[in-house]
């Protein structure tokens, strides 16, 4: 998606809009905070849309859920955070230029990769916000586990999306 037109545009507003709302509902508390399943969703935007979709899906989308959902002292970190884990996802599986296959080392590369941001991420964050590093390693089993589930609902919804054939239509979406 290299062009900004209305369907780009149209293109990143569904993907943080889906990461949002996935963040939002469905949630677990966990130390700290909670798991959601948007980090699911900023997985395929990133992997089936690009960097610069899961920049804006994974950082706006999910710094959103924070301040809708009461955590507004994450709404900068995850910002942070979670727009590096989406762009990082999108420049490793898409740096080739090839068509997406969710099953490529590449993609599960990227997934790893971004759980791993993710992971760090709030462990620093936290570490900072709660003024103790021990306070923010309590959050790393749960973040781990959110981001288990979020690669395993990323192959499951990706696999199908990718039998569906929806990376050959988003290319021809995105080329006109």
């Amino acid at each position: 998606m290299n062009k900004l037109n209305s369907r780009t545009i149209s293109i990143n507003a569904l993907a943080i809009a889906l990461v949002c709302l996935s963040t939002m509902f469905l949630q677990f508390p966990i130390p700290l905070g909670y798991a959601h399943l948007g980090n699911c969703f900023i997985l395929i935007s990133g992997v089936f849309f690009g960097p610069v979709t899961g920049l804006l899906a994974g950082g706006i989308g999910s710094a959103l859920s924070d301040l809708l959902t009461g955590y507004a002292q994450w709404i900068i970190p995850t910002l942070i955070i979670k727009g590096i884990m989406g762009f990082v996802i999108g420049y490793i599986a898409n740096r080739t230029g090839l068509t997406v296959n969710m099953f490529k080392i590449r993609t599960a590369a990227a997934s790893i990769v971004g759980i791993i941001i993710m992971v760090v991420g709030y462990f620093i964050g936290g570490s900072i916000l709660y003024g103790s590093i021990y306070t923010g390693a309590t959050q790393i089993p749960g973040l781990v586990m959110e981001g288990i589930v979020g690669i395993v609902l990323f192959y499951v919804i990706g696999s199908a999306l990718q039998a569906a054939h929806l990376p050959k239509y988003i290319q021809r979406l995105t080329q006109r």
